[in-house]
């Protein structure tokens, strides 16, 4: 292709086409035509980009992986232009970028942009927007990435939280159907033993101590073995059923109660009696455990509900710093757990509100502790401190960790860096917090050495009257 030919396809390109006739003629002569057969590589990830690629024929697409697989991000037809621009800070790729059918650019080498912003004033400006234009979009897809990695996260911790009640709820249904028949059974042969009233005033009695099942204090599993095992002890020396024993040990039935019913019913009536009280015991002993599992699904529906704020405002607003702590360590908990890491957190009372976006807010807390978890050993510590500095609030969360290098410390708010093994991170999530700390009016700084990484986010009170008061 001859430049003149060159010039007249530059003409008709969709970016680049308005610009003076004399501007591309110097385009294309400080250019090479570069063919590239489907599945080339135009730019490597990591590798240093060339310069600017002028697309006048075919189709290119640039992919990340952002731990779940290679995924396309960005994609230039004929009359795109892609590469390095004028003003532009891109020093290599995120991704390596593939000609996804036989494609056709021109190449400006890097060396030759000092003569073209000089020399070329209409191309260097329209460059210059396609640039913002192009990290608009860029910056869009990966803030939309790191939304779907970080809500697969949230996914995955809570499915992990809610199987445990939902499992509970499912077993003592299938529990309270037995009893409900074991009780039916046993409420049958006490009609048949013909007792008196007074009698069953003292079966009523025994029963009735179940209400107080979860009135008492919490016993230890020691004192609760031996527990059972006194009421074994019990029912074996009267000749009774000693299985029944499991049904009495988690109330408020003690053997003094026992007593009074072996002193008012005996013979095979206190065995009935016994079966009788002991299903109405199991019956609603499983009914408070099936009730304790819906009150922590409920609870943990309401702390999602709180950490997304579903229902956010768009401007900002006064926020409860510490209920949005606490959601946020309800929905990530699973992951703690798992590796048994100590998740402690220390809000000073009274802690005043700060202004801002409570679902912005959330994900930032979310981010750092979740980074944190990732950088305890196992059975490590984790801290959450909040309190009021003068006008402001800090929030600070500690590991103790290996800590950063002191090299890269600088570079962990970049976007696309991370320590992380490939998969593992995106290198996106530290980049979002720091946008939404600046969004929210606060600030955020690092500290680190072996053993001790510090992250430290400061937020301006919801509002300060002249004293310095909060309102």
């Amino acid at each position: 292709m001859t430049t003149t030919d060159l010039v007249e396809q530059l003409v008709e390109h969709k970016t680049l086409g308005a610009a003076p006739r004399e501007e591309l003629v110097w385009l294309a002569s400080h250019g090479s035509l570069r063919q590239l057969d489907a599945g080339a590589v135009l730019t490597a990830k990591g590798a240093q980009v060339e310069g600017l690629f002028v697309l006048l024929s075919g189709r290119i697409a640039m992919s990340v992986d952002r731990g779940a697989g290679p995924h396309k991000i960005m994609e230039w037809r004929e009359g795109d232009v892609t590469g390095m621009l004028p003003y532009s800070r891109l020093v290599s790729p995120p991704g390596d970028s593939v000609a996804q059918e036989p494609s056709v650019v021109l190449a400006v080498h890097r060396d030759h942009f000092s003569a073209m912003i000089h020399e070329c004033y209409e191309i260097t400006s329209i460059l210059v927007h396609s640039m913002l234009d192009r990290a608009r979009t860029f910056t869009s897809s990966a803030l939309h990435d790191e939304k779907l990695i970080s809500l697969g996260k949230l996914s995955a911790g809570l499915a992990h939280e809610l199987n445990n009640p939902a499992s509970a709820i499912e077993r003592g249904a299938v529990l309270i159907g037995d009893r409900l028949e074991d009780s039916a059974r046993a409420s049958r042969a006490l009609a048949a033993t013909g007792l008196t009233s007074s009698q069953l005033a003292a079966v009523d009695a025994l029963r009735e101590a179940c209400t107080a099942s979860r009135g008492h204090s919490a016993r230890s599993p020691i004192e609760e073995a031996e527990r059972e095992e006194a009421i074994s002890d019990w029912l074996a020396d009267h000749g009774l059923d000693a299985a029944i024993a499991e049904s009495f040990a988690d109330t408020a039935v003690t053997i003094e109660a026992l007593d009074l019913l072996a002193g008012a019913v005996d013979g095979p009536a206190l065995a009935v009696a016994l079966r009788w009280a002991a299903a109405g015991c199991s019956i609603r002993g499983i009914a408070s455990e099936v009730q304790d599992a819906a009150i922590r699904i409920s609870g943990l529906v309401t702390a999602i509900k709180g950490f997304t704020h579903m229902d956010q405002a768009s401007v900002a607003e006064p926020v409860d710093l510490i209920q949005g702590l606490r959601n946020t360590i309800a929905v990530i908990r699973s992951k703690a757990r798992a590796k048994s890491v100590n998740v402690v957190v220390d809000v000073e009372p009274e802690l005043p509100r700060v202004r801002g976006f409570a679902g912005e807010l959330n994900q930032i807390w979310a981010n750092l502790i979740d980074n944190a978890l990732d950088a305890v050993p196992d059975s490590g510590r984790v801290e959450v401190l909040a309190h009021r500095e003068r006008e402001r609030v800090a929030v600070r969360v500690i590991d103790n960790g290996t800590g950063i290098p002191t090299q890269i410390v600088g570079r962990i708010f970049d976007p696309f860096f991370t320590t992380k093994p490939v998969g593992l991170g995106t290198g996106l999530g530290l980049d979002i917090v720091h946008r939404l700390v600046r969004h929210n009016g606060g600030e955020i700084a690092v500290e680190s050495q072996p053993g001790r990484t510090e992250f430290r986010v400061v937020l301006p009170l919801a509002e300060v009257d002249a004293r310095g008061g909060t309102i």
